[in-house]
């Protein structure tokens, strides 16, 4: 046998096999390996959401004890009150312990899920933020379900015809939309749509959640009514972001070699869109999906504040006025780990759709 026969016969350690992959010395098979990666991707992720949540609980603790005033003070409303008076209530919510030691109980409480007591409700924090939750989750919810579809919707068609009048349009009119504040936004249509501006009578409530006195499908009908305005506002400046994210990444798979394929093989140019190239560019927006609806439940402070919407933005606009500290540092920890856990969420969902990612 030639040399060059003995050699062909020889496989490298490293030569690709014909065969079903072997086991490797770990007895494992590549897919495990994977997986195992995937884990450890996951961990790391995880880690770094729990140090992010401690440094929001620190962060929480301190920041907003440099706001001026004396919750002591305000909480007498104005009252006469003698200084005894107000070294007792001091004692009462801890303000009289030393900066290190509240820190210390505030950490070990918040760790079981006690934010304290609010000052200003005598009532535990989690106690008012579970009765205020509901309304901001119907609000962000309702504009995080149309402004996705709407977004998604319009940046596919925008990206497909992109150059035309249409796509030139609507991303101009995204673009500006983005760059409007949502409270600028909010005044703006209360201005126009519920005072009413000239001939423009006004059709909707300035603010509130419920006119009062209904019940049935007649308080669905009112509580939707007072939802048009804040919603739009949401939805007016959430939309517009997953429309650019979602062109963008459509225009990036618009010239791969499988969409071409696609064509040749006889596919409808809307089919092509549908079933091959709107999967594929729908990644990255997956993941801002995510992003959105942290960052929705705590940027909707400000949309709540200027319709009075009784949420979690609107009680802690009233929090901010005391300080009342507990519910503050209770509102700004849950905003916050939110957006965190949306994040992190993103993160670990990712590499299921893209394996190139994570491993």
């Amino acid at each position: 046998m030639s040399t060059d026969s003995t050699a062909a016969l020889v496989k490298s350690p490293g030569a690709a096999s014909d065969g079903p992959a072997e086991a490797g010395p770990s007895g494992r098979r590549p897919r495990s390996r994977s997986a195992a990666a995937y884990l450890r991707y996951v961990a790391g992720k995880l880690a770094g959401a729990t140090v992010s949540l401690f440094a929001v609980l620190v962060t929480s603790f301190f920041l907003f004890r440099m706001i001026p005033g004396d919750p002591v003070k305000h909480m007498t409303q104005g009252r006469p009150v003698s200084t005894e008076q107000l070294a007792a209530m001091r004692r009462e919510f801890g303000l009289d312990l030393p900066l290190w030691q509240q820190f210390t109980d505030y950490c070990a409480k918040a760790l079981t899920g006690d934010f304290g007591m609010s000052y200003q409700f005598r009532a535990p924090v989690i106690d008012k933020i579970t009765e205020a939750l509901p309304a901001t989750l119907l609000l962000t919810g309702t504009a995080f379900v149309i402004y996705t579809v709407l977004g998604i919707w319009l940046g596919a068609r925008s990206a497909w015809r992109g150059g035309k009048f249409g796509d030139r349009f609507g991303t101009a009119f995204a673009l500006t939309l983005y760059s409007v504040p949502s409270f600028w936004l909010g005044l703006l249509l209360i201005v126009t749509l519920s005072v009413g501006v000239g001939p423009i009578p006004g059709f909707f409530p300035t603010g509130g959640m419920e006119s009062g006195g209904q019940s049935g499908f007649a308080y669905v009908l009112d509580v939707a009514h007072h939802m048009v305005l804040p919603v739009l506002t949401l939805v007016a400046v959430e939309y517009a972001r997953t429309l650019l994210v979602m062109r963008s990444s459509l225009l990036d798979e618009m010239g791969s070699d499988y969409l071409t394929t696609a064509r040749a093989k006889g596919l409808r140019d809307d089919a092509v869109r549908r079933r091959h190239a709107v999967p594929n560019a729908l990644l990255p927006t997956v993941t801002l999906l995510f992003v959105n609806l942290g960052n929705t439940v705590a940027g909707a402070i400000l949309v709540e504040t200027v319709f009075s919407w009784p949420g979690l933005g609107g009680l802690f606009y009233q929090a901010l006025s005391v300080p009342d500290l507990p519910l503050v540092q209770g509102l700004f920890f849950l905003f916050a780990a939110a957006v965190i856990l949306m994040n992190t969420l993103a993160d670990v969902i990712y590499p299921l759709l893209d394996p190139r990612v994570g491993r």
